[in-house]
């Protein structure tokens, strides 16, 4: 049974709207009938899904295909980028991120972003952390070093850095600036986290710590990865959502996906036949 269908194609064919209560505890985010272009460019098209609570749900699908925008639009990220447009409901516990909630900053405090390339501040260690407890007005040292101290603990880098907090993160290994990065994002408590493809540029030993991480996160965090590495969706998403042309084509629990896809295009990617 595909519980995460919304299009109501036996009728009109439209998306069906959601109420702005959140009829549905068990979704944390749901995305309803999102088109997105850029110019005159259309590259999503019509995308319908649910986000389940504390679950990890990945994105695949060959490169261009929308995975990257349509993450960015779970945040509002796209909005910094020109002349772009979209339309459809992006809904957080059933509140609607787009036109019932006008401080942009507070949905990007929900709804955090880790991206592909890590990208620590030309910061230390502690205040590439603390950074956005910073920008949000939190000025208290001992609640900063706290949190600093928790969200390190959290993405599994505590240990390893404590000793050298004082430290530029450029002096870190590229598996260690990517959690920092990831501890930057936990650190103002967000409920939701983001990852365009979080472990593509980093080698085997530190890809297993991130997934790892990923695994441990999800008991407090809702989850969404962007990622072109089949083996590691099947390792760590519960749901899995497959792009194809700005389309999504299936979306399912990820174990279907791999092994029993209904569309024939799913089963063609994921078998490795293109893409």
């Amino acid at each position: 049974m595909h519980d995460e269908a919304v299009v109501d194609n036996k009728t009109t064919g439209k998306v069906r709207v959601p109420s702005r209560d959140n009829q549905y505890p068990d979704f944390k985010m749901r995305i309803e009938g999102l088109d997105f272009f850029y110019g005159t460019n259309q590259v999503l098209f019509n995308v319908s899904m649910n986000i389940r609570k504390n679950q990890v749900t990945a994105l695949i699908g060959p490169s261009g295909c929308g995975k990257s925008t349509f993450l960015r639009t779970l945040n509002r990220m796209n909005e910094t980028i020109p002349n772009t447009k979209m339309t459809g409901m992006v809904t957080l516990d059933g509140i609607d991120i787009y036109n019932d909630i006008k401080d942009v900053s507070s949905v990007r405090r929900r709804v955090g972003m880790v991206f592909q390339k890590s990208n620590p501040f030309p910061k230390s260690i502690f205040n590439n952390v603390a950074y956005g407890l910073k920008v949000n007005g939190v000025t208290d040292r001992g609640l900063v070093a706290e949190a600093v101290e928790n969200a390190l603990r959290d993405a599994f880098l505590w240990d390893e850095v404590k000793d050298k907090l004082d430290v530029s993160a450029y002096m870190l290994s590229g598996g260690q600036q990517q959690r920092v990065c990831i501890a930057r994002a936990l650190a103002v408590k967000p409920e939701v986290i983001l990852m365009d493809e979080p472990a593509s540029a980093l080698d085997p030993i530190s890809t297993s710590k991130i997934e790892e991480l990923i695994g441990e996160l999800k008991k407090n965090y809702t989850i969404v990865i962007v990622t072109h590495n089949m083996q590691q969706a099947g390792r760590i998403s519960d749901h899995t959502g497959f792009f194809y042309q700005g389309v999504m084509i299936e979306f399912d629990r990820t174990r279907k996906i791999f092994t029993n896809p209904d569309k024939q295009e799913t089963e063609d990617y994921v078998t490795g036949r293109f893409g």
